[in-house]
């Protein structure tokens, strides 16, 4: 893919997300309708993308490939979690807050952005590594991500321990894990649905790109950015895990000569901004999440450079 078709591509993108920011402003969204727009688009439209995205037929990855990605995968996460717990003493923060930002240096969002930006700018082989690396995400945060964030103020009773396994459990077993496994299956024994099931998967997936961007956008006209851009904590944060981070993984992939297209997607992976799970989990437990949504925003606005940018370089020198 040329330099020319990523800019393009990421230029899309950026409208989109423009068009979010718009609807914003003019009141045409509501709280309620981006809330339940935003369930549309995890349970339903993002899980439909990853398997439409195996079953478009431009995917030419082997058996090999997808065990590379699944090494890359765990690679990467290793990097991530070890650094998780580097980060907050490179950036001095306080004890009582370190755990946040070990988990916005590991659980970022490789999902609600990470995929329909993918699916987009990245050659199609890209994707295989893309989905490898959001089942290894669902089956970490909810193992090392509850543990690093701890019980809270909200803390459950003892009683109610067996209850809080379970919700573990389902929240594991979400529709995003679900189909990205399936999507697995499919491409590991190389299955084929009815056309009226591959069609529909099909058009519900070609709306992830827009709900999403579209509901980025509303997120971050939403956000009191300005106010948080003075925090140097987050742009060192930026540069070392936005920047440095995916430059450094694709300079490491390169000189051991892994796969163009793989390379990307775990660079893609590493640059997006933080995701909102540990922010919603944070709540759900009564902390604090004023340094969790202020990262969040900025990153996220600051992502549609950085990323164009990474990808725009990377994809001239690899492919």
């Amino acid at each position: 893919m040329s330099l020319s078709v990523i800019l393009q591509q990421m230029g899309v993108i950026c409208i989109l997300v423009a068009i979010g920011i718009g609807l914003e402003k003019k009141g045409a969204v509501d709280r309620l309708t981006s809330k339940q727009l935003s369930a549309i688009v995890v349970d339903v439209c993002n899980p439909a993308l990853i398997l439409a995205s195996i079953l478009g037929g431009d995917i030419t990855a082997t058996h090999k490939d997808l065990l590379i990605a699944a090494a890359l995968g765990i690679g990467l996460y290793a990097v991530l979690v070890t650094l998780g717990f580097a980060m907050p003493h490179i950036l001095r923060v306080a004890p009582d807050k370190r755990k946040f930002y070990n988990l916005m240096t590991v659980y970022t969002n490789t999902g609600f952005l990470g995929i329909p930006v993918a699916r987009a700018v990245l050659p199609a082989n890209s994707i295989i590594c893309v989905i490898v690396i959001n089942v290894f995400y669902s089956l970490l945060f909810y193992t090392h991500g509850l543990a690093v964030l701890g019980p809270g103020p909200a803390a459950d009773s003892p009683e109610n321990a067996p209850a809080k396994k379970r919700s573990v459990l389902r929240s594991v077993i979400n529709p995003g894990t679900v189909m990205a496994l399936f999507a697995l299956a499919v491409f590991w024994f190389d299955l084929s649905l009815p056309p009226i099931l591959s069609n529909t998967v099909q058009y519900i997936g070609n709306a992830t790109v827009f709900l999403s961007m579209a509901l980025l956008g509303i997120n971050i006209a939403r956000s009191s950015i300005a106010k948080h851009l003075s925090d140097v904590r987050i742009w060192v944060y930026i540069v070392l895990r936005m920047i440095l981070l995916p430059a450094g993984i694709a300079l490491v992939l390169h000189a051991f000569s892994f796969d163009p297209a793989a390379t990307l997607g775990v660079c893609l992976m590493a640059a997006v901004p933080i995701g909102n799970l540990p922010m919603i989990q944070a709540e759900k437990i009564g902390e604090d999440t004023s340094i969790l949504s202020s990262a969040i925003a900025v990153t996220t606005a600051v992502s549609m450079i950085t990323i164009t940018a990474i990808v725009a370089v990377l994809s001239a020198w690899l492919l």
